[in-house]
């Protein structure tokens, strides 16, 4: 018995050849013996959308019908083809890039990537101030499992992330994004479905946004000159500043602190030669008057080590003169401005300047004009200058 059945082992294991290589045996194999096994990627490839399946061809097949694109086409590999209209491109810009680098570094999810939304690229890649992203919180994994959604399932999903309120609250303070959506998965698992922990992180958030009451507070401490610095204009403040002070914040900060005090000088400094452009220098001078600054000095930046950025142009003295004559034009107090001037440059001359014309305040009413004095202590009397 032993004998007859060993052969017919061996026999029922050749049989079984066609999985592995091209057999060596002489006998000619059958054709599905020849033909090697399909790999496990092409084989999830027939069965899934690939990101092929979205971005959008450089050239697409001709048609013959002008309604080709509203039929349901198949590809070789029995998947339906999307329409030319449900396309999009391949996200690269930076903007895209840092929101990304972010969400990865804090362990933090979005609705965008886990959903598989087609928007992603247009949503994260947008402009300076126009990007949006949808945070998800509570994890990536959904008690619930609607058939029509890519967000994973499971009746036990990992227990929440207490640290996630702070990491989200970070991650949209970096960002400097125009508009934060945050929504969640389905918390069934939990006694109020979340609800806590999705308040947290507003509380955190907001939290981030800095406090009136903080600056107001020191506004009415008596000192007499509150200054904050702007350093730059609003295009290059992205790229020079902390990812979490902004353009408007400042300017904010500069306007709570005179309408918590009203008597109280204002003052901010900017810094040229950091890539700025005329016309943005102009429009930060605007901007400051229209929050009512009243001081306003400009200096050349110069680069502290080879691990800072680069100076980008070197701004020549006549240049500096000229936009101290631009600020004495459009109402400020006191100005300093010189290659060499830095946010401190001749404090004591400029409270003395600023509360003099004070003292003088009514002249503008009975029909003269205000002195307004530049760093060379030149005195030069100005129409219709805000005193």
């Amino acid at each position: 018995m032993m004998a007859t059945t060993r052969p017919l082992q061996r026999a029922a294991a050749h049989s079984i050849r066609p999985l592995a290589t091209q057999s060596s045996s002489p006998s000619s194999p059958s054709p599905a013996a020849a033909a090697p096994a399909r790999p496990r990627l092409e084989a999830l490839r027939a069965d899934l959308l690939t990101v092929d399946d979205f971005l959008s061809p450089e050239s697409a097949p001709s048609s013959s019908s002008s309604s080709s694109q509203d039929r349901v086409v198949f590809t070789k590999s029995k998947t339906q083809r999307l329409p030319s209209y449900l396309k999009t491109q391949v996200p690269v810009s930076a903007s895209y890039n840092k929101i990304k680098n972010d969400l990865r570094g804090l362990k933090l999810h979005t609705v965008c990537e886990e959903a598989r939304c087609p928007n992603i690229g247009q949503c994260w890649g947008g402009d300076k101030g126009d990007a949006t992203a949808t945070i998800m919180l509570m994890g990536d994994t959904c008690t619930r499992g609607c058939r029509f959604c890519a967000i994973k399932t499971a009746k036990l999903p990992p227990p929440l992330d207490v640290h996630e309120p702070e990491n989200t609250a970070e991650a949209i303070s970096r960002w400097g994004v125009g508009y934060i959506v945050m929504t969640s998965v389905d918390r069934d698992d939990i006694a109020d479905g979340g609800a806590s922990h999705f308040a947290e992180t507003i509380r955190k958030t907001k939290s981030k946004q800095g406090g009136k009451d903080a600056i107001s507070l020191v506004a009415r401490s008596g000192l007499d000159v509150y200054a904050h610095n702007m350093e730059t204009t609003e295009n290059r403040t992205p790229f020079v500043r902390d990812p979490r002070a902004t353009f408007r914040q400042s300017l904010e900060v500069l306007r709570v602190a005179k309408e918590a005090q009203p008597g109280l000088i204002t003052k901010t400094s900017i810094m040229l030669g950091v890539g700025e452009t005329d016309e943005e220098v102009l429009e930060t001078l605007k901007e400051l008057r229209k929050v009512n600054v009243d001081v306003v000095t400009f200096g050349q930046y110069m680069r502290p080590t080879k691990k800072h950025m680069k100076v980008s142009s070197y701004v020549t003295p006549e240049q500096f003169d000229h936009w101290g004559r631009e600020a004495e034009r459009l109402g400020f107090l006191y100005w300093a401005s010189g290659p060499l001037v830095r946010s401190s440059f001749k404090a004591n001359e400029l409270l003395k300047s600023v509360l003099g014309k004070r003292l003088i305040k009514g002249m503008k009413g009975r029909g003269q004009g205000v002195d307004v004095v530049g760093q060379d202590g030149e005195r030069r009397t100005l129409e219709g200058v805000r005193a």
